[in-house]
């Protein structure tokens, strides 16, 4: 269908529309206009994604005269393949209507690990070594080698993606992962460098998180990003803590054992070149003289990670004199790691400020900040140097970089803690150091200033009033939608008269007592374990029990990965149960560091923050049951917590219109019967569209109809 909001054309791949939807376009092209930010909160399984996708490609084909670019972030790569799936079904029908004008280049963008087709690397068995594995065989010092000898190995799809120079393009399309790797394939060019090419020319990207929050990967792929661009943030209700793990470092004793056997390599690497080509290790030094920032541009083989610290908050200036030699600052990086080492050797909890840990670093180790500031992208320089290509052996040192840049960079907005041991396991020593960023708006601030539009968006923001205070900034548009059903579909109650207590508790418990024997009469127990393949055999296994008719069981922990980014559409769930309310481990020194960072800088009650933190925890729990509006599960709150007002009230509406106050205080009989009572009803034929009350489908008639104030009057 296709039907007109204001000034544009929208373009809808199906011959319906939810009227939630149509709503959260209207306030979508609002913010559009104002080239301003907005927060979005649209219930799970009402077709956000390709809501957002129709009317911004749509806004886009409706001024030709500037174009703008949608920049879409995901969590997953499955998410990211699901939006470019529906994307390309948009673009088809787009194409249907409007012909070759409203062809778009949209890709997706992932990792080596994900885009790679080169058998020998993709071997590997994480993406570090992927990536030092491409390294390997397409640095530019390895590729000029293989010039005079044919017997070093090279990439031959990188060779043939060189060669190709300017004709290695991609045609307009919609390209999902699988897709470039087969055109890659096809072509004989490398899918990764040819997709990381293509990304300053689509009109859609479609990527991770990371690359856009994280300074390291966004100073190299998201650099040349226009302004004129439309940012969008899917499944956004974790945003701040994404933010907040960007800008952290932890340093462990293993860590400064690996920096440790780092710096010895390097100072080999050292006396090689010194012997062999100190001309190098010269041009480096009067590089570094005049500055850092003339190196000019590197191979885009040679691009490492990006400095850790924001880029404006990098001084351009040239590199601190007692670094420039490279022996200098392996010198300056031994008595860092050796300082370090002396922190970690304590007993006590302590914390500290970075400018009280930057003063005690330069009076005992003798570094002062601005050698600090500058150790990543000195570190960076002299692995280009001595033409090093095993990255994946120096994650320990580039970790110690990593965390001398960021404490060197930033005053205030982070703390350093240090632990003798993990308190929930107080017999185990185990020292760490963390660097904890608490202010989430550093790492976001430069998407917000950047880009003209930033679209946060999720089925959990409530309460929504929070976010904008978290991450600091002014959305234009801040709007939270109901979801419209012709039926009764999701039916959460409070069960106050129950138990609860940490996952594993409880089935121990229920093992010895015998009521898990007695379920798995009935039904298969699968439980999810930190196990990341244990944990998917389980899920395929649960489904397919389900599948069969047996039906099953799952337990998983709220912030796990199951309860995050795993669906249960359908018959896969029928009812989630949430035991207790998943507050953060309140003794936790970085939580308690980040609260009062929140309470002083934005006003932020601790009390405010740990509970609307454990109530989108919590929702995002139970909205794994409900995947469209033609699905029903049960919501069940066993804890006698969320019938007070303060907690539930934090809920997202579209759960709250259907928590009714009967419901709020019940025992396990009566949960029961309200349960037995609800599967009846729900096991009846339902009227899609909607019968004389209110319409959950809307078609392009019944839009053409509305008129400025006939919203209400077709809803209701």
């Amino acid at each position: 269908m296709k039907f007109q909001i204001e000034d544009v054309t929208v373009y809808f791949p199906y011959d319906y529309i939810y009227p939630e939807q149509y709503s959260y376009m209207i306030e979508l092209k609002r913010a559009l206009d104002a080239k301003g930010h907005c927060l979005l909160e649209m219930p799970t399984g009402t077709g956000k994604t390709i809501a957002l996708l129709s009317l911004i490609t749509s806004y886009s084909l409706s001024k030709p005269q500037t174009p703008i670019k949608l920049i879409y972030c995901t969590r997953t790569v499955h998410e990211m393949e699901k939006t470019l799936a529906e994307l390309k079904l948009l673009h088809n029908y787009q194409i249907k209507h409007l012909g070759p004008q409203a062809r778009i280049l949209a890709i997706g963008l992932s990792s080596r690990k994900n885009l790679c087709v080169n058998p020998t690397v993709l071997a590997a068995e994480n993406r570090d070594s992927v990536d030092a594995g491409c390294r390997k065989l397409t640095a530019s010092w390895v590729r000029a080698m293989a010039a005079e000898n044919p017997n070093v190995p090279t990439c031959q799809f990188f060779e043939n993606y060189e060669r190709a120079a300017s004709a290695a393009v991609v045609p307009p399309g919609v390209y999902t992962l699988q897709d470039l790797r087969v055109f890659g394939k096809e072509k004989g060019w490398c899918p990764y460098f040819l997709a990381r090419h293509m990304v300053q020319f689509a009109n859609v990207v479609v990527y991770s998180y990371q690359y856009l929050l994280d300074p390291k990967v966004a100073g190299i792929i998201s650099k040349e990003m226009q302004k004129e661009s439309v940012v969008v943030f899917d499944e956004a209700h974790n945003i701040d803590n994404v933010c907040i793990e960007a800008l952290s470092v932890s340093v462990r004793r293993q860590t400064l054992e690996g920096a440790t056997r780092n710096l010895n390599r390097i100072s080999q690497e050292i006396d090689r070149f010194k012997a062999t080509d100190a001309s190098r290790l010269r041009a480096e030094y009067n590089r570094l003289v005049e500055g850092l920032a003339l190196r000019g541009n590197l191979p885009i083989t040679d691009n490492w990670l990006s400095n850790p610290a924001l880029p404006d908050d990098i001084l351009k200036e040239a590199v601190p004199g007692n670094i420039r030699r490279a022996e200098h600052f392996l010198h300056v990086l031994r008595r860092l790691v050796q300082y370090l080492r002396g922190r970690l050797d304590t007993e006590n909890v302590e914390k500290e400020s970075p400018v009280s840990f930057v003063a005690s670093i330069n009076s005992h180790a003798g570094i002062d900040q601005k050698t600090l500031k500058f150790c990543y992208d000195r570190l960076h320089s002299l692995m280009l140097t001595l033409e090093i290509t095993d990255t994946d052996e120096f994650l320990h040192i580039q970790t110690i970089c990593d965390f001398a840049t960021l404490v060197g960079t930033y005053g205030r907005g982070f703390s350093i803690i240090i632990e003798p041991f993990d308190e929930r396991m107080p017999h185990i020593p185990d020292p760490i150091l963390q660097l904890s960023c608490h202010d989430a708006s550093l790492a976001i601030k430069p998407v917000f200033d950047r880009f003209q539009s930033v679209v946060i968006t999720s089925g959990t923001l409530s309460p929504i009033d929070l976010y904008p205070r978290l991450l600091n900034f002014h959305p234009v548009v801040s709007r939270s939608f109901t979801m419209s059903l012709t039926r009764d579909c999701i039916c959460p109650m409070v069960l106050t008269r129950g138990s609860y207590s940490y996952m594993d508790g409880i089935i121990n418990t229920w093992n010895d007592s015998g009521i898990l024997k007695e379920i798995m009469q009935h039904k298969l127990v699968f439980i999810e374990t930190q196990d990341v393949v244990e944990t998917t055999l389980a899920l395929d296994n649960y489904r397919r029990a389900c599948d069969c008719g047996r039906g099953a069981v799952f337990f998983s922990v709220a912030r796990g990965k199951v309860a995050e980014g795993i669906d249960f559409d359908r018959h896969y769930g029928r009812l989630v149960i949430m035991f207790g309310v998943p507050f953060q481990y309140t003794l936790s020194k970085i939580l308690l560091a980040r609260l009062e960072y929140l309470r002083d800088t934005f006003q932020i009650k601790e009390g405010d923050f740990l509970t609307f933190d454990a109530l989108r925890q919590a929702a995002q729990c139970v909205g794994r049951v409900i995947r469209s509006k033609a699905d029903y599960g049960m919501m069940i709150f066993a804890d006698k917590r969320y019938s007070r007002h303060d907690k539930r009230s934090k809920l997202p509406s579209w759960i709250l219109s259907h928590l009714r106050d009967v419901n709020l205080n019940l025992s396990t009989d009566m949960a029961l019967h309200i349960a037995k009572e609800f599967l009846r009803k729900m096991a009846q034929p339902y009227e899609k569209i909607g019968g004389s009350g209110r319409k959950t489908l809307l078609s392009e008639e019944d839009l053409e109809k509305m008129g400025d104030g006939g919203m209400d009057e077709m809803l209701y």
